[in-house]
């Protein structure tokens, strides 16, 4: 069975869920990394599924955003009160079966406040949580799995991640692992595989160093855009106006 767990509440983060789930397939090996959207295979009973798994885990990652506490069912009540909502049933599971519970914040999401859980998730607000933003997503997604390596020899034993002939960790090589844009929200930063460096949402100038830098397109206002700015970016860029040479044609 699967060492570690990723429990995640549908509706807050659980893109960031799949990432995290990925990156430790990844390292550890898929057969290690539970998450129910890609470990239920069709037409089994998820609820026995979903036991049998979290019982038999040794670690159990939260994955926390900012709606995570306050998330609502569709009578207006809190999600984490109802005593049938599996995200809760996971964790106190976890709690019951001594496995490593560990929080995982991402973004600026606060630390948890114990007078906001309910009673018997109040525990949860006194474990040691990881942190993940996606601007920092690569050391904090390398921390993280350098963390549960420590914890469970399983795990160290099944890492992937080579080191350096100085002893220093190397990065790991993710394998057939692709992220795309729509994995990730928001924020600026590097992950393994397909995406490479991300700017998701961007706000005033982007200044990029060395490589080929790719810009969307946009044609509203004087019609001025760029596709694609091929070199080394160390100098000035002059942006072409086509459609001004257009109308200078026709005049």
């Amino acid at each position: 069975m699967p060492e570690i767990f990723v429990n995640y509440r549908t509706g807050d983060e659980e893109a960031t869920a799949t990432v995290i789930e990925r990156e430790l397939s990844a390292r550890f090996g898929d057969e290690q990394v539970f998450r129910a959207g890609k470990s239920i295979r069709p037409g089994r009973a998820f609820p026995q599924e979903l036991l049998t798994a979290v019982r038999r885990c040794s670690v159990l990652l939260v994955v926390i955003g900012p709606r995570w506490a306050e998330y609502t069912d569709g009578d207006g009540r809190r999600a984490l009160e109802d005593p049938e909502d599996w995200t809760r049933r996971e964790i106190l599971e976890a709690l019951e079966t001594g496995a490593h519970v560990i929080p995982v914040l991402v973004g600026r999401t606060t630390r948890l406040d114990r007078s906001l859980l309910p009673q018997e998730l109040e525990e949860l607000a006194d474990h040691q949580y990881r942190r993940l933003d996606h601007r920092n997503a690569e050391a904090d997604l390398k921390r993280l799995g350098d963390d549960l390596a420590d914890l469970v020899p399983r795990l160290a034993d099944a890492d992937r991640s080579p080191q350096r002939r100085d002893g220093e960790p190397a990065p790991y090589d993710t394998g057939s692992v692709r992220m795309k844009a729509r994995d990730v929200r928001g924020g600026i930063g590097n992950l393994h595989g397909g995406l490479g460096t991300f700017v998701n949402e961007p706000r005033g100038p982007v200044n990029t160093g060395s490589g080929a830098q790719y810009n969307a397109p946009t044609f509203s206002g004087d019609g001025m855009g760029v596709n694609y700015v091929a070199g080394d970016n160390s100098g000035d860029m002059r942006q072409h106006n086509e459609r001004a040479d257009h109308r200078k044609d026709a005049e």
